[in-house]
């Protein structure tokens, strides 16, 4: 995209903060529907952040996949749940393993922005190779991706279909809890 500088980091850091905030609200939630609402709410984030930086394919990917099978798949795995809500939104009570699992995600934290802040991106060899050739992923290449799955990867792809379909309607009917009536014939003799 050709945007101004100025307009591309604005919207460039409103999704970078929606991604955090989203994350943060999957994480510290106390309520789980809430929870796979706001990953759904990520996932999203995130693939608007490839469209904005020119990657179609992975973003349109990025919904396929991930909001509309994974997601999906989580939402009903929360459906099947029957956990007691409570009122409180956010616990803040800690225990032990709190605090040791806060303690090494910090640090985690602190030593990849250490190793990304003085890392030199310009000099990596595939950072030089793909600014030479400007475009790695072009036209011809997402077309050829949707003429195989449509040629000859076209019954492995229906296959998957059905497969999640199935799984789809297993859940709904796990999910709404309805009894199976069984009736057993009798044999008289």
């Amino acid at each position: 995209m050709k945007l101004p500088e100025l307009f591309f980091e604005t919207i460039f850091h409103l999704i970078e903060s929606s991604i955090i905030l989203g994350s943060l609200g999957v994480v510290l939630l106390n309520d789980i529907v809430y929870s796979a609402f706001l990953l759904g709410f990520v996932f999203v984030s995130v693939s608007f952040l490839y469209l904005f930086l020119d990657s179609d394919f992975v973003a349109a990917a990025q919904l396929l996949i991930y909001v509309g099978a994974i997601n999906v798949l989580i939402v009903f795995a929360v459906m099947l749940i029957n956990k007691q809500q409570s009122n409180n939104t956010f616990l803040l009570l800690w225990t032990i393993g709190d605090g040791i699992t806060f303690a090494i995600c910090t640090s985690i934290f602190l030593l990849l922005t250490r190793v990304i802040s003085n890392t030199s991106w310009s000099e990596i060899y595939l950072v030089v190779e793909s600014n030479k050739n400007e475009k790695l992923i072009s036209i011809d290449s997402i077309r050829r991706i949707g003429s195989e799955l449509l040629t000859e990867f076209v019954v492995p792809f229906e296959l998957m279909s059905i497969i999640l379909l199935i799984a789809l309607i297993g859940a709904i009917t796990l999910a709404r809890g309805e009894q199976m009536i069984v009736v057993e014939d009798k044999i008289q003799n």
